[in-house]
């Protein structure tokens, strides 16, 4: 069986602006965001409780935060390709599974969002594409 970790960051609703609307356009009220990141196994089957045998993730959560602040955004997509690229500057990041999604989508009720699935050898194609 072969092992694999992840970090798993669920249902934060972040602070974005999205989109343009009419007067009659159902505006969403959250923006939330789904992220899974895969590391080593070593970083979560530790045998010291210390930091740094760990990922730290919070200054990835920081980061996210200041990205979804920044400005209004035109597209989810958009966003999420802006917190893959923060995600990307990780090198314990070795995958990464990522929704963002708005509710409501109709008259109070459901979701609409985007997903999208990078593997290694993905991010060290971004992460490249950075050091450029």
């Amino acid at each position: 069986m072969t092992r694999e970790a992840c970090i798993e960051l669920r249902n934060l609703e972040i602070a974005a602006s999205i989109g343009t609307y009419g007067p009659d356009d159902v505006v969403p009220d959250a923006h939330i965001l789904d992220l899974t990141l895969t590391v080593a196994p070593e970083l979560v089957h530790v045998s010291a409780d210390a930091m740094a045998s760990v990922f730290d993730y919070d200054p990835l959560v920081a980061e996210i935060d200041r990205i979804s602040r920044a400005r209004q955004y035109e597209t989810q997509e958009y966003l999420m390709s802006l917190i893959v690229a923060a995600c990307a500057a990780y090198p314990q990041i070795t995958g990464l599974d990522i929704c963002l999604r708005k509710r409501p989508v109709l008259a109070g009720s459901g979701s609409l969002g985007v997903r999208l699935k990078l593997g290694a050898a993905e991010l060290a194609g971004l992460r490249k594409g950075c050091a450029e």
